[in-house]
């Protein structure tokens, strides 16, 4: 018998997998994902993103290096450390991630103007509450 825990993931699950159907970009989505908390962090250095991302920083590390490689993003010397670099987006990543958010939100729009007034203020709801599972 499914529990809440299961049909939570079940659709979380599902509704990421449709979102990832309306991209059109070539990167992956842990390319896409890096790319993004990028841009959140501002210019940081490779452990910084890996933690963000909590993954190990040789995972992150091979992204970042495909990200820098197709002119995604940047590495710049670190200006207090000669040892490390930081990542930053470039204008090419800012424009992939605004074509893809932009892809995205107007396929979600679409769908959620078919809901209900009533609906649409739960899902508003859920969402924080999504947030705050996702960020502990």
């Amino acid at each position: 018998m499914p529990t809440d825990s299961h049909h939570l993931a079940r659709a979380v699950a599902r509704l990421n997998r449709r979102l990832r159907q309306e991209r059109k970009t070539d990167l992956t989505p842990t390319q896409l994902s890096v790319l993004g908390a990028v841009r959140t962090l501002g210019p940081s250095t490779p452990s910084a993103i890996a933690a963000h991302e909590r993954v190990r920083p040789p995972s992150i590390t091979r992204t970042l290096s495909c990200l820098v490689d197709e002119g995604l993003a940047r590495r710049e010397p670190h200006p207090d450390d000669g040892r490390q670099v930081l990542i930053s987006v470039s204008d090419k990543g800012e424009a992939t991630l605004a074509a893809e958010r932009a892809r995205r939100d107007e396929w979600l729009d679409h769908r959620l103007a078919q809901l209900t007034t009533p609906e649409r203020k739960t899902l508003r709801e859920a969402t924080a509450l999504l947030e705050k599972l996702a960020n502990t």
